[in-house]
């Protein structure tokens, strides 16, 4: 099975790999601070602080990650087309680069703004094997 899967561990794996490097950027922007404390994020903190920008890519990865690993599994263990599962997870696990490339990198209290663009392909990545998966199964 894991031969058949490949591709798609393989994205998943990347995505997790995405997930650790936003975290210790977090955590080294936090340490970076003026005035740093242990676990306190400053609420005055806006779109201009790196460190705002690293902890909420961060975050939203966590909160975004869930139902895709719960779907991916799911897909595996209901034997669901391998290609098919690949083909989402680096879809997902790209468009999670860029959108955190974009949100390091942009400076915008604009909503929408060009890292919306790449959350809505993840989303929508996900989105569509919620649907596709939940007709194969049924």
């Amino acid at each position: 099975m894991s031969e058949e899967y490949g591709s798609a561990f393989v994205a998943l794996w990347f995505i997790l790999f995405t997930i650790v490097f936003q975290f210790i950027v977090a955590v080294l922007a936090h340490r970076m601070q003026k005035g740093y404390r242990v676990g306190v994020v400053d609420p005055s903190l806006t779109q201009e602080s790196f460190f705002f920008r690293a902890h909420r890519t961060f975050w939203n990865s966590l909160e975004n990650i869930i139902p895709l690993m719960g779907l991916a599994l799911l897909a595996v263990l209901a034997g669901y087309d391998p290609k098919r599962l690949a083909t989402i997870t680096w879809i997902y696990a790209i468009s999670r680069v860029f959108y955190t490339i974009t949100y390091y990198l942009i400076v915008t209290e604009r909503n929408p703004s060009l890292r919306s663009v790449f959350y809505l392909i993840g989303f929508c990545a996900c989105l569509s094997l919620l649907i596709d998966l939940g007709f194969f199964i049924t």
